[in-house]
């Protein structure tokens, strides 16, 4: 008859043994995925700041490039 105790038997020196190296493996297996999470987040914040920037500095040389030609179009203003 089940009286709902159950009783877990004492691991064995062997699988006491396998049972720690598979945490450790699964603890570094974890550790390695949210590192290569975290990598990846980086990168995609790192690549979209450089697109960014090349499109403010694109669009920085496009004003100036403009300035310089109604500079030289205006009558009677210096040349920079």
């Amino acid at each position: 008859m089940w009286t709902g105790a159950h009783r877990e038997k004492p691991l064995s020196g062997k699988t006491r043994v396998r049972v720690q190296a598979e945490a450790a493996s699964l603890k570094t297996q974890t550790r390695s995925l949210s590192r290569n999470r975290i990598s990846a987040e980086t990168e995609t914040v790192i690549r979209a700041r450089d697109a960014n920037t090349a499109r403010l500095k694109d669009q920085r040389l496009n004003k100036e490039a403009l300035d310089r030609a109604a500079a030289a179009t205006a009558p009677g203003m210096p040349l920079p």
